[in-house]
């Protein structure tokens, strides 16, 4: 029996609540990580997002990865990523990231990066030279791609799905309505042929929404019945958090009740695994979705 819509109640935006306090991240597994990190000049979403989960990922073996370099050819209003016009293209970054993950000694690597809208292919072939050469240097290795849009252009998706990635992720990240504030430069429609197309190449697909941008419940369920309808078998739900006052602001703090029910709702809807929560992120328990 399917829940009712009216057992989850809206409540006007809070101060930050108590279940949205982050603990300092510890552990000497994440400390030599952390050090191993600044020694190789590497980068990796989790520092520059200030994930709140990050030494508990680390800890378990996942890490995520940005590649195609640090400056993003569009302007998100929930992004922290620098939005410019990037120079170069640095093609060792494949070798580079795989022989990190190698000394990190990561078990489930997530690979993801900004978006790269100046180049014809979107940054695809870096992501599958990044893909071989993390499977040549970790043979044993899980990976996941967490992968921008390429504009829609498919021949471009196609050469990150020949290298067969364990899991495909794009990120719907919020609702149609709210796109044109949200997530300018792109289209729910072409996100959810993403995942349509990932699907029909025999991925394993995943995607997510950031909750608390203004977005209803009806809403929300919508886009969760429009990714199955599309594909989607794995779906995270978590909490936005404004990153700096230049950045849309939280229109409302969501009860961990309410995700607890949304997560109900999205198995019922036939997602093989729902990961929903406040502090949930896209990569959290990562490793167990495989």
């Amino acid at each position: 029996m399917l829940i009712q819509e009216t057992q989850i109640e809206e409540t006007p935006r809070p101060s930050r609540p108590d279940w949205l306090k982050i603990k300092i991240p510890a552990g000497e597994e994440f400390a030599r990580l952390k050090n191993l990190m600044s020694e190789q000049r590497l980068h990796t979403v989790c520092e520059e997002a200030r994930c709140p989960n990050m030494a508990e990922c680390w800890n378990a073996g996942t890490a995520t990865f940005m590649i195609l370099g640090d400056v993003c050819t569009r302007s998100c209003g929930f992004c922290n990523v620098k939005t410019g016009r990037p120079v170069g293209l640095d093609l060792e970054e494949p070798y580079r990231v795989a022989d990190a993950i190698r000394i990190m000694g990561v078990k489930h690597a997530v690979i993801t990066s900004v978006n790269r809208d100046e180049l014809a292919d979107g940054g695809a072939e870096v992501f599958a030279e990044t893909i071989r050469q993390t499977r040549i240097v970790n043979p044993n290795i899980t990976i996941e791609v967490l992968i921008p849009d390429f504009q829609g252009v498919k021949w471009a998706l196609d050469i990150v799905l020949h290298e067969k990635p364990d899991i495909l992720n794009h990120n719907t990240e919020t609702v149609p309505r709210l796109y044109r504030r949200v997530r300018p430069q792109a289209k729910y429609e072409r996100s959810l042929l993403v995942i349509k197309w990932a699907k029909e190449a025999g991925m394993l697909t995943k995607s997510g929404l950031m909750l608390g941008l203004g977005e209803t419940v009806d809403e929300v369920l919508q886009v969760m019945e429009d990714l199955r309808a599309n594909g989607c078998d794995i779906l995270t739900l978590g909490q936005y958090l404004q990153p700096t006052k230049e950045h849309l602001p939280v229109e409302r703090f969501v009860h961990p009740d309410e995700f607890k029910i949304l997560k109900l709702r999205g198995l019922e809807m036939g997602f093989k695994h729902v990961e929903s929560g406040p502090l949930v992120r896209s990569s959290y328990h990562a490793a167990g979705q495989v």
